[in-house]
């Protein structure tokens, strides 16, 4: 039976395609985008995410731990990484909830039940299930065979990407995928790997071949003032947008607050210096795409 690494199941979601949507999460993402908003999904393992604000530091989960890889110091709870095999016990026992197991194996049919909880919705607004990441294609077999089954149960479908994928993987979603979300960083390689660890040789080439398969595709491009910003770049993407026959372009104005998600989880955060995109700068780049003749959205 399929089974995939699930890191959340998001319901009423209005930001990831048409319509209110559920949006399911899988763990794993090839890149290392230096302000990814979803870091409890990059790993492709289960992983403790322990949040200070909520700990009482009553050691309840340093004695429920069978490999003794939890430490209590001075209200403090520490994590061994080498023997911690994440069971769960030590969240399961806590009594504020402070540590949490992210990541659930969970089959096709258990991830089809929870959202078909929503189907009136999807049919009421035209929305439907968004899979989305980390990176869902890192979890291809998974990926193709819940969006055979959500079009199967006649739910519309999307898949959130960054594109960085074997094509033989796309190809193994994309008849059973109704809308790609296609993310852009930026289209200077060496740019792009400096803000996500790897070029966009690939990327760009996929969604070359996904354009000339004629699938309905919405560019999503994050706006990082200093990083990607430069009306010359933009105007680039949107050339590009129009050479492949793409209408939709999603501007999406950076934010910071995903800051604290790093705190909890014992990681850096890479950009704490880049200040959010105005208002004014947002109209700017909307109108300088908008002037190419593609619909352009901020947000979303």
């Amino acid at each position: 039976m399929q089974t995939g690494l699930v890191g959340n199941i998001q319901n009423y979601s209005i930001h990831d395609g048409p319509g209110i949507r559920s949006t399911v999460f899988l763990k794993g993402c090839p890149l290392a985008c230096q302000w990814c908003h979803n870091p409890e999904d990059l790993g492709f393992e289960q992983q403790l995410r322990w949040q200070r604000e909520k700990c009482i530091a009553c050691g309840i989960c340093v004695v429920s731990c069978p490999n003794k890889a939890l430490r209590l110091d001075t209200s403090c709870v520490s994590i061994d990484d080498i023997l911690c095999i994440r069971c769960g016990k030590c969240a399961e026992a806590c009594p504020t909830l402070a540590l949490e197991l992210l990541g659930k194996s969970m089959t096709v049919a258990e991830v089809l039940a929870q959202v078909k909880k929503d189907a009136l919705f999807y049919e009421s607004s035209g929305g439907g299930v968004t899979i989305s990441g980390g990176e869902p294609l890192a979890q291809a077999e998974f990926t193709a065979a819940l969006l055979q089954a959500l079009k199967g149960e006649g739910i519309h479908t999307a898949l959130d990407t960054s594109g960085q994928a074997p094509w033989v993987d796309i190809e193994k979603c994309a008849g059973f995928t109704d809308l790609f979300l296609y993310d852009i960083k930026h289209l200077d390689p060496e740019k792009h790997q400096q803000l996500t660890g790897m070029d966009n040789a690939l990327i760009l080439a996929n969604l070359r071949r996904l354009a000339e398969r004629g699938a309905e595709i919405w560019l999503r491009m994050p706006i990082l003032p200093g990083l990607n910003d430069a009306p010359q770049h933009i105007a680039a993407v949107g050339d590009l947008a129009r050479q492949l026959g793409i209408k939709e372009v999603y501007l999406l104005p950076y934010h910071n607050l995903a800051m604290g998600k790093y705190e909890k989880l014992g990681l850096t955060y890479k950009l704490p210096d880049v200040a959010e995109p105005t208002e004014q700068h947002m109209e700017e780049l909307r109108q300088l795409l908008a002037n190419k003749g593609l619909n352009i959205h901020i947000g979303g």
